[in-house]
């Protein structure tokens, strides 16, 4: 898994983002069957402002959001509940582009003191939400929503981490899918 980092807050640095995200971006890749070798992904580590902005340029929202993705293709299914179809993967030393994701540090760090979540844990989830949302997954419509969350639960176990909709009923759980910034 090649997980291109920037982390242009400091702050991502020190928490090692890039340790983590290339864990948790390969581990989703592992967790529907695919070769992590064969893909990389551009991740932005910034600041509340920053993703703001990114947020406003791109989805005309003026507010900081915890996650974006920039699918570097689309591979949404015109069918919901439909499983998306994976992409081939490219070669070794010539992995396929997935797509870029940005998140934000201080809303990752309230939304994690909010939740009663450890910051890693949080992260990593986030990471593996936007990876699949680069692979075509969505949360628009309720069973899109449920084989997100089905998928994402089964990564993060896999990484050793809870599921991180427990105690959440369906409208708690569909309301924190909606606050990510999918593109």
């Amino acid at each position: 898994m090649s997980v291109e980092t920037l982390a242009e807050d400091p702050r991502w640095q020190a928490a090692g983002l890039a340790g983590l995200a290339e864990r948790a971006c390969g581990a989703a890749l592992a967790g529907l069957g695919l070769d992590p070798a064969r893909f990389e992904i551009g991740l932005l580590g910034c600041d509340d402002a920053r993703i703001a902005e990114l947020n406003a340029g791109f989805r005309g929202r003026n507010a900081p959001t915890n996650v974006l993705s920039w699918p570097a293709v689309e591979r949404r299914p015109g069918v919901p509940g439909a499983v998306p179809a994976p992409p081939e993967g490219g070669l070794p030393g010539a992995p396929e582009a997935l797509g870029d994701v940005a998140i934000a540090w201080e809303t990752c760090r309230r939304e994690a003191s909010e939740a009663g979540r450890a910051f890693e844990f949080h992260v990593a989830h986030l990471l593996v939400h936007a990876t699949l949302h680069l692979l075509g997954y969505d949360h628009i419509d309720a069973r899109d929503a449920a084989l997100m969350e089905e998928r994402e639960r089964e990564i993060l176990a896999s990484l050793g981490f809870p599921d991180p909709y427990e105690g959440m009923t369906g409208e708690r759980a569909g309301q924190a899918e909606r606050n990510d910034g999918r593109r």
